[in-house]
């Protein structure tokens, strides 16, 4: 055993560790980092949401049995390098998909099953609640999703207690707290910077509009504790380490840092928490993270206002689609070559299909694809309906084909970064890019750097952004110096010396993402008539 294994051996049974768990929309990860931040162990679940009773969901089975399996994943990968079983953490974080509603009675149920961000289910609510507040609700927030729910007159409503996101229920059921971390917060209720809480004239605008119903609650009473970056927010309890180690070797009393949402994770990952500074989150959906010098001058409906999990204000373009079509298309050539006899494994398929993007016409040789699995807001369409169209005069190959589709994947994500852009003269200095996507080099971060005119770059940990991200907050939790900052912490102990792999923007490929979007922008009318065709 080196030097270098001897040392991790000592961290663990120490407990000089921090471990960082996300709830990423198709895997749950589970990272274990030293006090060098560099990864020990890891352990991952795959799921899937569904849909039920119209609603985009995860039942809590899968939500329970994706955490201890993964777990248990990382504990085993610990056993078998270091032949230690742990049995201490020194800090532990959790994060989940942002947004969505998980509403509990006092005696714990879940009332309703869990409805997800990738539900368009409250624009009514969303429309009505961005009038009232003068800020831009989002048909993914929480509250959007509790109004929603209010003006459908839903049965579960006097029975509330206590609502909160994914990340928000992992922590409660660990830790018995009812917190959340900030950046998680300013998805679920406006939040204000001064005081670094939910926005108090909006919650009694929010009181007052349903005063009428005669609700056995207040909003204030049934929302999640706020916890900036930093603080501690509880402790592992002993059901916690039972529930989350099924081997019941991990002891009580281990601190845990804000609960955190999956966008606060990538500024995280990416060093991206500082002012003109940005990351890109590439999955299943796609959005932008833009750290704010100044506030924006309008509401725009595509465009969120968030916090970085420290409490800085964020400019944020979600898009509720991105990789899933991809990926749907990217499985049908895998058929085609088993159908040829010849097996294919997952990252030589991606590497040789999006590199063929490389090949194609600056603007994807006129076709036009939308991957819309699912409803999308930035563009107004409610339901999932994919599409792929050419016309006859279009340059069908398979370079073009697999551009279309990568250009597409950002399409709804350049509307909303133009209006920061050019109608805001937002600056960006540049962005960092992570996710499955950037696991092959250079393809995805030329689309992006096309779609966001912008310097894009990518870091060694690109591929698991997330949980590493989240282990780096527990870590900044119980490593940090007194008054230090996130922001110094992760540029002076965590990122120092470390350079990400940038790409400039190419003209030629600028031009022919513009050229791309100007169909994408006029075909939406098109796909209206066609999903209404199809419904």
């Amino acid at each position: 055993m080196n030097t270098n294994q001897v040392n991790i051996k000592k961290a663990i049974t120490r407990g000089e560790t921090s471990l960082g768990i996300e709830f990423g929309s198709t895997r749950i990860k589970v990272i274990l980092i030293d006090k060098r931040f560099e990864t020990i162990a890891s352990g991952s679940y795959e799921w899937e949401n569904h849909l039920e009773n119209g609603f985009w969901t995860y039942n809590l089975v899968d939500i329970i049995t994706g955490l201890q399996t993964a777990y248990s994943e990382m504990k085993q990968e610990v056993e078998w390098n270091y032949g230690i079983t742990i049995r201490t953490i020194g800090s532990i974080g959790f994060s989940g998909m942002m947004h969505g509603y998980m509403a509990f009675d006092k005696t714990g149920e879940l009332l309703v099953p869990f409805r997800t961000w990738r539900n368009t289910t409250t624009s009514v609510a969303a429309k009505e609640l961005t009038d009232l507040f003068q800020f831009n609700i989002p048909e993914r927030w929480s509250i959007a999703h509790l109004y929603q729910a209010i003006l459908n007159e839903e049965k579960h409503l006097s029975r509330i207690d206590f609502m909160t996101t994914l990340a928000g229920f992992i922590h409660w059921l660990l830790t018995g707290e009812k917190v959340i971390g900030i950046g998680d917060a300013s998805g679920m209720f406006p939040i204000d910077e001064s005081t670094k809480d939910y926005n108090e004239s909006m919650i009694k605008q929010f009181d007052e509009k349903i005063s009428h119903k005669n609700f056995p609650w207040k909003l204030k009473d049934i929302l999640p504790k706020v916890y900036n970056g930093g603080e501690q927010a509880g402790k592992l309890t002993e059901i916690g380490a039972k529930i989350l180690d099924r081997s019941q070797n991990l002891q009580p009393g281990i601190p845990l840092c804000p609960p955190e949402g999956d966008a606060g994770t990538g500024m995280v990952a990416t060093n991206s928490v500082r002012k003109r500074t940005g990351n890109v989150s590439v999955g299943t959906s796609v959005f932008s993270m833009i750290v704010l010098e100044k506030e924006i001058s309008k509401v725009y409906p595509e465009i969120d206002l968030v916090m970085t999990p420290n409490g800085s204000p964020v400019a944020m373009v979600h898009a509720n689609n991105c990789s899933s079509d991809l990926n749907a298309w990217l499985g049908l050539f895998r058929e085609f070559s088993e159908a040829m006899g010849q097996e294919v494994e997952s990252n030589q398929l991606f590497e040789v299909m999006l590199n063929k993007a490389l090949e194609a016409d600056p603007d994807g040789g006129g076709l036009l694809s939308y991957g819309y699995l699912s409803g999308e807001n930035i563009t107004g369409l409610a339901k999932g309906r994919p599409l792929f169209v050419r016309f006859p005069e279009s340059n069908f190959n398979l370079a073009n084909f697999m551009r279309t589709h990568l250009f597409t994947a950002f399409g709804a994500l350049k509307i909303g970064m133009d209006i920061l852009t050019r109608k805001e003269n937002v600056a960006i200095d540049g962005v960092l890019a992570h996710g499955g996507l950037f696991k092959t080099p250079v393809v995805g971060q030329k689309i992006v750097a096309a779609a966001m005119n912008v310097p894009v770059s990518v870091m060694e940990t690109a591929g698991e952004g997330g949980a590493w991200g989240m282990a780096l907050l527990a870590s900044y939790m119980l490593n940090r110096d007194i008054n230090e900052s996130l922001e110094d912490f992760l540029d002076e102990k965590v990122f120092k010396g470390v350079e990400g792999k940038g790409i400039y923007p190419d003209g030629i490929d600028v031009e022919g993402f513009e050229e791309f979007i100007k169909r994408y922008k006029k075909g939406l009318v098109i796909e209206e008539v066609a999903v209404a065709n199809l419904i």
